[in-house]
């Protein structure tokens, strides 16, 4: 008997197959980080040339902000949301400081542009926006 995924005849790729996705925050956390390490940091609206007009990659393989990271190892998608990418970006917001304030307001993208604006900041690396991800992935199961 074959699962739905074998009866479809195509190979899914490794972004798109459902066992690949992360289950919880710390998960989201986790694979973002990896994401970003293999991608590179994108500091803007979360992809480079998010309308196609001058690259043909495909948005899953571009650099990317941490919010699109965020939503693309749950969804496979940066630009699509997901209710567990919803909670990482709430919760990572929470543990970031721009200008020593966290974020105003708690709505999701105030939260959101709170996570790009640190992301976003002339100093910040690839580097240092991993340690941020994978931090947050340890204090998270340090909590839960």
């Amino acid at each position: 008997m074959a699962t739905l995924l074998q009866s479809r005849r195509r190979v899914l790729p490794l972004h798109e197959s459902p066992q690949a996705r992360p289950m919880t925050v710390s998960g989201v956390f986790r694979a973002a980080a990896r994401l970003i390490a293999s991608n590179g940091l994108y500091q803007g609206d979360f992809v480079p040339d998010a309308m196609d007009r001058e690259m043909c990659i495909p948005h899953f393989m571009r650099p990317m902000s941490i919010v699109a990271a965020l939503k693309c190892v749950t969804t496979g998608d940066p630009h699509q949301t997901s209710l567990l990418a919803d909670q990482a970006i709430g919760t990572l917001a929470l543990r970031l400081e721009v200008d020593g304030e966290g974020p105003l307001f708690g709505g999701i993208f105030d939260l959101e542009a709170h996570v790009d604006a640190w992301g976003d900041l002339e100093s910040r690396t690839t580097e240092s926006a991993v340690a941020v991800l994978e931090a947050a992935a340890d204090a998270n199961e340090v909590s839960a």
